[in-house]
């Protein structure tokens, strides 16, 4: 995929969702969001092994506002209200969410609930939250990949 292409697509609301990323594509990604003005965070959760760390994590690299409560209800809110930090686009890449994952099913299962209403709020608006995962190939299989 092309540069331009890579751009083209991740400016599509309608295509934004939860991906599997390779470590290989995280520059592609990153300089494709750039072009287009999107604000690009990367938050690594590789010591969170409870929801409760990974939301503190999450809050802190995507510069929460003091608010944050570092809950699920939270985690929402100031997804879908980037207010702080304006653009046309967001993406986030996530790192090491594979302990999480092991650890606590549920709690990445209700996280990823979470990414998934914020990224539908969003689309409706016509803006793209882009989540994409940095985990091994098996890590979570249900995931398509963006290469």
């Amino acid at each position: 995929m092309t540069q331009n292409n890579l751009q083209t697509l991740l400016e599509d609301a309608q295509q934004a969702g939860i991906f599997h990323l390779p470590e290989s594509g995280r520059p592609a990604v990153r300089l494709a969001a750039a072009a287009a003005g999107f604000a690009c965070f990367e938050v690594d959760l590789g010591h969170a092994d409870q929801i409760g760390s990974a939301l503190a994590q999450l809050g802190y690299e995507l510069e929460f506002p003091d608010w944050y409560g570092r809950n699920f209800d939270a985690l929402k809110d100031c997804l879908t209200d980037f207010s702080w930090h304006e653009a046309p686009g967001y993406v986030l890449i996530v790192s090491g969410a594979e302990t999480l994952q092991a650890e606590d099913p549920a709690a990445f299962q209700s996280l990823n609930e979470v990414f998934v209403a914020a990224i539908q709020e969003w689309r409706e608006q016509g803006y793209p939250l882009w989540i994409f995962y940095d985990l091994r190939a098996d890590g979570f299989s249900v995931l398509p990949t963006l290469a």
